[in-house]
């Protein structure tokens, strides 16, 4: 595979609560994914479409504010299941 845009954004998701046994991957709090565009390995394909979005709202140039976040680039979000909470940071690179 040929990879031929080089991406400006580089997103971080911690786990900031919810614990393994409540997770069918074991998820749980202090897990860390890092992620460009791609989808973050071992992440949560049920849960990938919500973050996919909120990715896409800081790549169309636009930011959580309106999301009700107080940091526009920084937002907390519950998986599709609502058992494990995720705090997505975005950053421009």
């Amino acid at each position: 595979m040929h990879k031929w845009i080089n991406e400006d954004w580089e997103f971080t998701i911690t786990v900031m609560s919810g614990k393994a046994d409540y997770c069918r991957l074991g998820i749980e709090e202090g897990d860390t994914f890092r992620c460009q565009y791609e989808v973050p390995t071992g992440f949560c394909p049920k849960t990938m479409p919500i973050l996919y979005t909120l990715c896409e709202i800081v790549r169309c140039g636009g930011n959580y504010i309106s999301r009700g976040s107080k940091n526009e680039y920084e937002i907390d979000f519950p998986c599709a299941d609502s058992v494990i909470t995720f705090h997505l940071q975005a950053k421009h690179i």
